[in-house]
């Protein structure tokens, strides 16, 4: 049959190209090795110890120097070896590629919507070193002719660390490229012109009726443009509709609604467990979705951040335990003990089963099945802190983040935005927040050995200084676990007892010692570095390369 055939002859492109690659390995780690061995174990910095030749020691020095020019030669034939291996696959890599995807599609044909097909999982597991190769060299291949990994996720999870390898401005770029696709150039905010397509809403029930005029427009036609006028007002266009989105963004979080309630740093929102009060809580959470995919649909910021765990729900993220201190440090800093300690014989009682607030009454949910029942002991505390997270950042608000999902999902593909983390996710939605480097130096303490004066402490603020904006901001998420200074600036910085001042404790120096943070209380350690390059370079790998968390001083 055609399908076998094609299978057939891919398999053996895809088998051959992977020789070449194993090949090309042998060739470049025979390469070395015939290097190191011309150059020997004390070439570096080595002195030639002064030769007093004979004619027979120089007649061996000839042959020698015969031989070294045999090798030279032969590492040079494998060197263009390895070149033409990568010329044959930078020609193979596209049209193979392409042929890939029809086989995709014609695999797909078989297959119920929405499914992929077990044949074509098998064939991307099998060929997963050289896919993964194409995919190295050329990463917008995805874009370009691996369609099915945007489409099956389980696929797209084996390719997902190389693609957020890439800059950050590049998956920008094909994310809103691949988003757009098939859609006119050009500025498209304000493209409606026919009447039927504007919407229309009133002032001073902005919130409501925005959400009326959205969930009747054509999805189609809003992903084209968007065209905004408020009711007895003349004024049309892109400042307009800028404006429509800023006053909007504050109205999803407006108490009234019930929709979102404030964490714990007092920036950021989070869902509403007890948003039912609102007796349109989910219509509302799905249109704050269709707000939120809109905008970012249409590169229009909103003036509204969520915590993290939010953010990782949009994603598809598991959240953690670190997660639960945006909403109570102090049930964070408990669990993180639990987890650190030994619990065998502390008598805790602690089973599968907790009390949480249900509009003020306290009801006890379990866990698991049985779960009042089973005993938290020293082996299962693990799932313990899990399925404790589980509860409160996802179970208790999954009605209403399936409904923002679901109207955040008409203009956003799962698959496209799935590139990004939970902090790209937050810069792409609001934006880069300003931050004032001479109130951050104003409301910040010493300990544990600094004062303001010291050397280490002037390099760290040159440093800082020195900064782009992004990374000021990665600094003070790294510290704060939060991007944003609240209202009121640095002196309102919340920690987990109340108002806590960003702090610098110094820690003694190793060598390549990173910093680190407790971000219940706002806390860097920082190693009393000898150089300010040296504080500079560690910083910098600490905070692009760090993990974000919560962590006990």
């Amino acid at each position: 049959q055609p399908l076998e055939l094609l299978w057939h002859s891919l398999d053996e492109w895809l088998v051959l190209i992977a020789t070449e690659l194993m090949k090309n390995k042998r060739d470049s780690a025979n390469i070395t090795s015939i290097l190191l061995k011309q150059k020997g174990p004390d070439h570096q910095d080595a002195t030639p110890a002064p030769s007093f030749a004979t004619a027979e020691t120089e007649g061996r020095k000839e042959l020698s120097t015969d031989a070294v020019e045999l090798k030279t030669y032969d590492v040079a034939g494998k060197q263009e070896a390895c070149a033409d291996c990568q010329d044959v696959i930078s020609m193979t890599a596209n049209r193979l590629s392409a042929v890939i995807q029809a086989f995709y599609m014609c695999c797909s044909c078989q297959m119920p919507q929405g499914m992929t097909s077990p044949r074509f999982i098998e064939f991307v597991c099998k060929h997963d070193d050289v896919l993964k190769c194409f995919v190295n060299r050329n990463p917008k291949i995805i874009f370009d002719h691996f369609h099915f990994l945007l489409e099956c996720p389980e696929l797209m999870s084996r390719f997902m660390h190389i693609i957020k390898a890439q800059p950050f401005k590049d998956r920008c770029e094909w994310f809103y490229e691949h988003l757009h696709a098939g859609q006119p150039d050009s500025d498209m905010v304000h493209r409606p012109v026919n009447e039927n397509d504007i919407l229309l809403v009133h002032r001073d029930s902005i919130f409501r009726s925005s959400c009326e005029v959205v969930s009747k427009a054509n999805c189609a036609k809003l992903k084209q443009g968007i065209a905004v006028r408020f009711h007895g007002e003349e004024g049309m266009g892109q400042g307009v509709v800028r404006e429509w989105f800023d006053i909007l963004s504050s109205e999803i979080v407006n108490p009234d609604y019930a929709l979102f309630t404030q964490s714990a740093d007092g920036t950021t929102f989070q869902p509403n467990s007890n948003s039912s009060v609102n007796p349109d809580h989910l219509n509302y959470f799905r249109f704050a979705g269709q707000i939120l995919g809109l905008a970012l649909n249409h590169r229009q910021l909103v003036n509204i951040y969520f915590t993290r765990s939010f953010y990782k729900h949009i994603l598809g993220i598991p959240v953690n335990y670190q997660d639960v201190a945006s909403i109570d440090p102090e049930y964070a800093k408990n669990l993180q003990w639990i987890l650190d300690n030994d619990i065998s014989d502390l008598g805790l009682e602690l089973t599968f089963s907790v009390e949480t607030d249900v509009f003020g009454a306290m009801e006890e949910v379990p866990l698991k099945p049985g779960g009042a029942s089973i005993l938290v002991t020293q082996e299962n505390k693990a799932e313990y802190v899990q399925l404790v997270t589980e509860l409160r950042m996802t179970r208790a608000i999954q009605p209403q983040i399936n409904a923002f999902l679901q109207g955040f999902h008409m203009f956003i593909p799962p698959s496209l935005i799935q590139l990004f983390d939970e902090y790209e996710l937050e810069l792409l939605l609001s934006g880069m927040p300003e931050i004032d480097v001479n109130d951050w130096l104003k409301n910040t303490e010493y300990t544990s050995g600094y004062e303001r004066g010291d050397q280490v402490i002037q390099w760290f603020w040159d440093v800082v200084e020195e900064l782009t904006q992004e990374e000021r901001v990665l600094l003070l998420q790294f510290v704060t676990g939060s991007s944003r200074v609240p209202h009121g600036g640095f002196a309102h910085i919340m920690g987990g007892s109340g108002l806590q001042n960003f702090t610098i404790a110094a820690v003694p120096y190793t060598a390549n010692l990173l910093p680190t943070s407790s971000t219940c209380i706002n806390m860097l350690k920082l190693p009393e570095y000898p150089s300010k390059e040296i504080l500079k370079d560690r910083l910098l790998v600490a905070l692009h390369c760090g993990s974000y968390g919560y962590t006990m001083a």
